[in-house]
């Protein structure tokens, strides 16, 4: 189920599912969303703060579902990450999702509602640069910002060496679902009724400030739970500040990915823009993408629907 496409004159809507957000900087980013033709309404999450959250559970939810239900409302931007989507997965109305599919825009946090949103309805969502922490910063580009024009348009996404240089860790071609986004929200799934599905996906990870002996302990967990062995293939994203502390014996990341990714008997592919990075390449997940580690690259179908109106699809990138 993929949603409907923006056209110029619609409105977006702006809440906060997870940790506060700074209004000031929310609202530098609103240029950007007016160039593209778009109104915007906020949520009552947006300047709402309970702690590390952005209002209760109750109030984060009850702006969710208004957004939801609100059909003036054609897309959800969520300003930012941060801490607390997981705490409201389990009281989300999903059958509301189902009878209102619309664009839904995050990553980070934002993580653990796209894998329980997409698990229980089937909605393609989108893991994207937000407003208030991303789209707001003196170093948001040129690059990241084309390409919410995927938004408008039904685009198959391209992504080779001429965005940023690729490794391969392990050579194949893989097709089919691209799923996942930020490791420890990822892992943080297992056990629950929102236990990430990797069989048969495409499976992306990227993190931030998590050291090697971090990152090596949430992979063996996946691993563990079977969720490494069961990908098609894995997309590695950009994992910023993760360097050791250099008064500690360590391993490197690289070894880290080398001990867990390179004895998998599926394609793996590392260096990609994807993540808390720029450029920050976003992409639908829920799509169904192709992986060739010998072409170095990732191809993604559109995200948002066909509607005969829309340009015929193209390639973005």
């Amino acid at each position: 189920m993929k949603p409907e496409r923006l056209r110029e004159g619609d409105t977006i809507g702006i809440m906060a599912p997870a940790s506060p957000v700074e209004t000031t900087q929310l609202h530098k980013a609103m240029p950007f969303f007016r160039r593209m033709g778009l109104h915007i309404k906020f949520g009552t999450t947006i300047g709402s703060e309970h702690g590390y959250l952005a209002g209760t559970d109750d109030e984060r939810l009850y702006d969710l579902h208004s957004m939801i239900a609100d059909t003036s409302v054609r897309a959800i931007m969520f300003a930012r990450g941060g801490y607390g989507t997981a705490r409201i997965a389990d009281k989300i109305d999903y059958e509301l999702i189902r009878k209102h599919p619309k664009i839904l825009w995050g990553y980070s946090d934002i993580t653990y509602l796209h894998t329980a949103i997409r698990q229980r309805t089937g909605l393609t969502t989108f893991h994207g640069p937000m407003p208030a922490s991303d789209i707001a910063d003196k170093d948001f580009d040129q690059l990241s910002a084309s390409l919410f024009q995927q938004l408008f348009s039904p685009v198959e996404l391209h992504y080779t060496e001429a965005i940023s240089p690729l490794e391969v860790i392990r050579h194949g071609e893989a097709q089919g679902p691209l799923v996942g986004g930020n490791l420890s929200l990822l892992v943080s799934t297992l056990g629950t009724a929102f236990e990430i599905d990797t069989k048969g996906k495409l499976l992306l990870i990227e993190d931030i400030g998590e050291a090697p002996y971090r990152v090596d302990s949430m992979l063996n967990q996946l691993r563990l739970a079977g969720k490494l062995q069961e990908a098609a293939g894995i997309i590695v994203g950009d994992f910023r500040d993760a360097e050791p502390d250099p008064k500690q014996p360590s391993l490197t990341l690289q070894q880290v990915f080398d001990d867990y990714l390179k004895r998998l008997d599926c394609p793996v592919v590392a260096g990609f823009k994807m993540g808390h990075c720029f450029p920050h390449v976003p992409v639908p997940l829920g799509a169904r993408a192709y992986l060739s580690a010998s072409g170095r690259s990732l191809t993604v179908e559109p995200g948002v629907q066909h509607d005969g109106r829309s340009a015929p699809e193209r390639r973005l990138l």
